[in-house]
């Protein structure tokens, strides 16, 4: 239901706390304690595992039909086997005809889409391109998923209250997003600013489509899911790498006073579930959460500490920025060739 009190989250205006009562140790279970989600149905990219596979059971334990998009089906089948109410896709992000297949398969059944939650990502990777030339990074953590949301945008408004929910990352403060040579076409390639400003995207884009849905009941969030142990997302890191970084011993293993301060991934799946869930976020929105609340602007405050995992926390304001979102989306839909629906 649109609320017509609904402000944006333009420059930041909504970035505060809520108080939720949840908190950095809270986990997925914590979060969805209490809501029903029976009727509704949610999308999840990358719920095949991690973070994403423990939002997917998470949602189908409140009740939710579950549609999960993944690169591996063998992989997401044997995670989710002997689940009821749960659908796996073929979903490769870097390909454009892919995403379409999904999307068009479920426009298809003339559902709503309650939730659409674009988990799926990548980090760490050596430089490589899609079809269309474009950095994998970019093209996995942010066009695969502007253009998911572009076509599934019939089925989202229909839901008269569905939610969007990008998992980012404090990687964000790595890099605002390069307009000038976002596929580092004229720069020398550095894989963790690819990430930064692919998670800088991520929040402008949360940002602008919420700004755009709203008067649709569709609300966008974006979010840190906190520094999680046990996730394959760095399966792409150089061996030594950690070493490098004091977080692994010699052999390789993490150091477990670090791992101790990790989150686990039950702890991980918590911020994304609170913002695709819970009732605190009703008529609100545009946002960048973390630890199951509203996060704080990072306006240089906030002491930053790589070994307290909990430091690092905070949005930075060029992410929540009116006329970055506003350029991303065109620049978005220029090298997409999708345009979101003009109602």
């Amino acid at each position: 239901m649109t609320n017509e009190t609904t402000q944006n989250n333009y420059n930041g205006q909504q970035q505060r706390p809520l108080g939720s009562g949840f908190g950095y140790r809270s986990t997925a279970g914590d979060v969805i304690k209490g809501i029903d989600l029976s009727g509704k149905t949610a999308i999840v990219t990358g719920g095949n595992a991690g973070i994403g596979l423990e939002t997917v059971k998470a949602l189908l334990m409140a009740g939710a039909r579950v549609i999960v998009g993944a690169r591996d089906i063998d992989k997401a089948g044997k995670n989710l086997a002997g689940w009821e109410n749960v659908s796996i896709e073929q979903l490769e992000l870097m390909d454009p005809a892919s995403v379409d297949r999904l999307a068009e398969k479920f426009l298809a059944t003339g559902r709503p889409l309650h939730m659409l939650i674009n988990n799926a990502g990548i980090m760490w990777v050596p430089l490589r391109r899609d079809g269309r030339g474009y950095e994998s990074q970019l093209a996995t953590n942010h066009l695969g998923h502007f253009q998911l949301t572009a076509r599934l945008w019939p089925a989202l408004k229909k839901a008269n209250g569905a939610r969007v929910v990008n998992v980012s990352s404090y990687g964000h403060q790595i890099a605002p997003f390069n307009f000038e040579d976002p596929n580092f076409e004229k720069r020398d390639y550095e894989t963790l600013q690819g990430y930064g400003q692919s998670k800088t995207a991520n929040n402008l884009f949360a940002v602008e489509l919420d700004a755009r849905g709203a008067r649709h009941g569709v609300h966008a969030f974006s979010l840190h899911p906190g520094s999680v142990n046990g996730t394959d997302l760095a399966r792409d890191v150089p061996p030594g790498l950690f070493q490098q970084m004091g977080m692994h011993d010699a052999n390789g293993e993490i150091f477990p006073e670090l791992a101790a301060k990790l989150k686990t991934i039950a702890q991980g799946a918590a911020t994304t579930l609170w913002c695709a869930t819970s009732p605190q976020l009703n008529d609100r929105g545009g946002v960048y959460c973390e630890n199951a609340d509203i996060a704080e602007l990072d306006e240089g405050s906030i002491e930053h500490k790589y070994d307290e995992p909990s430091s690092m926390h905070g949005v930075q304001p060029y992410s929540l920025d009116r006329t970055s979102a506003e350029k991303l989306w065109t620049l978005s839909e220029k090298m997409t060739g999708v345009l979101f629906p003009a109602d």
